[in-house]
């Protein structure tokens, strides 16, 4: 079981990077320039939305990506308008402008193309079906996962990581392994 747990998890990454490889050549193959693949998918999934920076980071996967740098971008390159809200000023809403809903369509279409390939592939609606249902088990584990960590008591002791080993000094300059608390 741990092999597949192991696998699953290496497997989710790796497709996230193929897709948005796939979504890279597709604004190369538009001639779109000023925005890169994350932001493009940034774009997709506020589609005719009006939101939060913070309920953008929510709705989608953006790995290793800076939300707000990315939201500046788009704003900047004239794909996004953006207000402070007039209640809260820290939360900024953003939505697309022209430009931004007509690359959404692209994006829109792509998918759509992409829907019909998967017929002539050995992929069906049910395999889909199927999938999605095992992936959202597996983000509530990891949601409750989580929530047990941080509730459990620590079991590391980050004073041990900083005694030196026998017969090495700290002072010396030691560059042998080490234990960090990963944080």
């Amino acid at each position: 079981m741990n092999n597949f747990y192991l696998e699953v998890i290496s497997l989710v990454e790796r497709l996230h990077r193929q897709f948005l490889e796939v979504v890279k050549l597709e604004l190369e193959g538009l001639r779109v320039h000023d925005i890169n693949n994350v932001q493009a998918m940034m774009l997709f999934n506020i589609g005719d939305a009006e939101m939060t920076v913070g309920e953008l980071t929510l709705r989608g996967c953006y790995l290793g990506s800076n939300v707000s740098y990315n939201v500046k971008k788009m704003v900047e390159n004239g794909y996004l308008e953006h207000e402070r809200s007039v209640h809260d000023r820290r939360s900024i809403h953003v939505r697309l402008t022209e430009k931004g809903g007509t690359l959404r369509d692209s994006l829109s279409a792509m998918h759509q193309r992409h829907g019909q390939m998967l017929s002539q592939a050995t992929l069906s609606a049910d395999d889909l079906q199927s999938t999605s249902v095992t992936l959202r088990r597996l983000e509530r584990f990891w949601i409750r996962a989580a929530d047990l960590v941080q509730r459990a008591p620590p079991q590391f002791d980050a004073t041990a990581a900083e005694t030196p080993r026998s017969g090495t000094s700290p002072n010396r300059g030691d560059l042998g392994p080490r234990v960090f608390s990963g944080n």
